[in-house]
């Protein structure tokens, strides 16, 4: 849009950004600023800034690497016969792309970086000569040339090359324009396109410092999430960075705190498929493949596209499901219940950060095992395993008796007890909800052929590069919630032990705040009851003297944020019987208009099959419970638990070439 040379009162207008108007261009206020000064207090903890110290050691490497490149360049073209006047600028450029050109790299991260050269280089003396010269130097170590990564003095380097129809590479180079990719082969254009996506992001946004700072929230709060993998089809960093310049652009005034908060408002309700894009599209009429659904019909089926800004544009997310794109826009709403709570005073921005208790999730488990006889063979057998993954859960998602197959990007390493000795192991888990059957006593479910077309995709992937070896094998298990503890650690496991909250009505009338006091500690503390008189929950001692007491006696059974809710608590009034509520209502309260549950529990938490309810306050006990009781009470409540399955039972049946079992 045009704007006029000034705005009224002489201001100078807002530059425009994306593809559309800015949705609010109010300033910052002091609240906003005291609220981003205490989200970079809480992201320190987690390693997310490097002191000044590191930062210089990053760029002294880079230095080094650089000079590196040029001398290698140098030698190249004096043994391909250049002319010494050639030879002495024929130049040679590290640029660097990803988190570290983007300024959001954490402690001890790698740095992605690609290595120009000039015409007359050619790819295949990158991978022999260059890596050649590589090894001859004692302070790089761990290099791969496969994939063409080592590491520098303690600072990990990815590697990429690319070389230009130029005859030598000056030090002022900008790979922004779209003129440098004329009579490039595809594989150098696809190399340039790391740094040429990050330079135009940083060009998009109106702010670089909000924008970084937004940027470092949003990528902590997915890792700790669980859904940053474009491998395994969640986001990888560029769709992050992406989705937080957009954000920026429809919000350009706003602060770091304001930007994290708009995030989660603006992706909650966004109408996916439809694109997230930083700038129209231009032709640049070098007739490079770009996303168009208009044009290509593969790009249609695209689940959640973010649109990379430079030419050729690209979907950075095509490897989102059905899956993991419903796991995302759960997790982007509960965001927004978690920042509302955060600017309303209620919370602090840790809980952003708190992980989500995956192993308690879900009723039911793939077990995915990669296994190699040796280090080395283990690190390349991973690799490939985990590239695959999404093929399986791809293959779970069009199962018609499955819903949701939910991969945790976090791998582990294989227990002692589910190995032999000598082997490497490690091991993902993919959640999965089945669909409820109607009308149906008994439900098989076969997954044989999902797994063994994923472990057939594998094993043929790795025939054709040729690094199949003996000892190489994929086992897929399914296990139920509790056989989890059999592969992992028990702090992984084990649920969380919480609070329940109990209802304000006896079934005829409101209790007052001891007798509800009562009600809590019958319910949360069988052991702490009765070490009390019962005179002392009389009227006549005060509330204060009641919490003090509790406190004193059992004061790592209660949790304080009870207590405290019950401090500031105020008695209810009563009213001449109030009518009684029905008898399935479920938990609300613990005292009238005091203490609620917590409304922003973590998505989709399937229920584990035993739903509490309580019809009244419960009968007091006149001591504490015996062995007998406590063991009445465990095996009452197993009763419980297997009649409420609806009489309907689950076998999940996987075959392989040898047997059959059934879970």
């Amino acid at each position: 849009p045009k704007y006029p040379a000034t705005m009224p009162g002489g201001q100078q207008p807002q530059k425009h950004y994306g593809i559309t108007s800015a949705i609010s261009l109010a300033p910052p206020r002091e609240i906003d600023h005291q609220y981003t000064k205490k989200l970079c207090d809480a992201m320190k903890p987690f390693g997310v800034f490097e002191d000044e110290e590191e930062l210089n050691h990053r760029l002294a490497v880079l230095g080094k690497l650089n000079n590196f490149v040029k001398e290698w360049i140098a030698e190249i073209s004096e043994l391909k016969n250049l002319p010494p006047s050639v030879i002495s600028c024929v130049g040679g450029k590290i640029f660097t792309f990803g988190s570290y050109r983007l300024g959001v790299h954490t402690k001890g991260a790698d740095i992605d970086a690609l290595c120009v050269a000039p015409r007359h280089v050619e790819r295949s003396d990158f991978f022999q000569s260059f890596f050649e010269k590589l090894k001859q130097h004692e302070e790089i170590k761990d290099l791969r040339v496969s994939l063409m990564n080592f590491t520098v003095f303690v600072i990990k380097i990815d590697l990429l090359f690319a070389r230009l129809a130029l005859q030598s590479i000056p030090d002022n180079l900008d790979l922004r324009g779209d003129s440098i990719l004329r009579n490039l082969d595809i594989r150098c254009i696809r190399s340039l396109n790391g740094c040429r996506v990050t330079d135009e992001i940083l060009y998009l946004v109106p702010n670089k410092e909000n924008f970084r700072l937004t940027l470092r929230a949003i990528k902590l709060w997915a890792k700790r999430r669980g859904i940053y993998s474009n491998m395994l089809g969640f986001l990888g960093g560029v769709s992050w960075a992406m989705l937080v310049a957009r954000t920026c652009q429809l919000y350009p005034n706003a602060v770091a705190a304001t930007l994290v908060h708009k995030f989660f408002l603006v992706f909650s309700k966004w109408e996916w498929p439809n694109p997230v894009l930083l700038k129209q599209p231009e032709d640049s009429n070098l007739n490079l493949p770009v996303w168009d659904p208009r044009v290509n019909p593969s790009d249609r089926y695209h689940l959640m596209p973010i649109i990379t800004p430079a030419y050729p544009q690209q979907n950075s997310t095509y490897n989102v499901s059905t899956s993991t794109r419903t796991i995302m826009s759960e997790e982007f709403k509960y965001g927004l219940s978690v920042t509302d709570e955060i600017l309303q005073g209620k919370a602090e921005w840790s809980k952003l950060f708190e992980p989500p208790n995956f192993f308690q999730k879900y009723k039911h488990y793939i077990v995915l095992t990669a296994s190699a006889s040796t280090e080395e063979n283990h690190l390349e057998w991973i690799g490939l395993v985990e590239s695959k993954i999404r093929v399986l859960v791809g293959n779970l998602e069009r199962n018609e008796y499955i819903t949701l197959a939910h991969v945790n990007p976090q791998s582990f390493p294989g227990s002692k007890e589910n190995r032999n000795e000598n082997d490497f192991v490690s091991m993902w888990f993919i959640g999965i909800i089945f669909k409820k059957v109607e009308n149906a006593e008994s439900v098989n479910i076969d997954l044989t052929y999902d797994i063994q077309s994923f472990t057939d995709t594998v094993y043929r992937q790795a025939n054709n590069i040729n690094m199949l070896k003996d000892g190489m094998k994929i086992e897929a298990t399914h296990v139920k919630k509790k056989q989890l503890h059999q592969y992992l650690p028990p702090e992984l496991v084990q649920k969380k032990k919480r609070v329940r909250y109990l209802p304000v009505h006896d079934g005829t009338n409101p209790l007052s705040f001891l007798d509800a006091l009562m009600v809590l500690i019958s319910k949360v503390l069988p052991y702490c009851l009765f070490i009390f008189p019962p005179f002392f929950f009389s009227t006549e001692h005060s509330r204060a003297m009641v919490i003090l007491e509790i406190l004193k006696v059992c004061p790592q059974i209660i949790h304080p944020d009870l207590i405290l809710s019950l401090a500031h608590c105020e008695e209810p009034p009563v009213k001449a019987k109030p009518p009684s509520p029905p008898a399935s209502s479920s938990i609300t309260t613990v005292l009238s208009g005091c203490v609620k549950p917590n409304a922003t529990s973590s998505p989709r938490e399937e229920p584990n099959g035993l739903e509490d309810s309580v019809n009244g306050a419960p009968a007091k006990r006149p001591h504490s419970p015996t062995q007998e009781e406590l063991a009445k009470r465990h095996k009452d409540t197993e009763v419980r638990r297997v009649s409420s399955s609806q009489g309907r039972s689950l076998k999940v049946w996987i075959c392989s070439e040898h047997n059959c079992h059934a879970e």
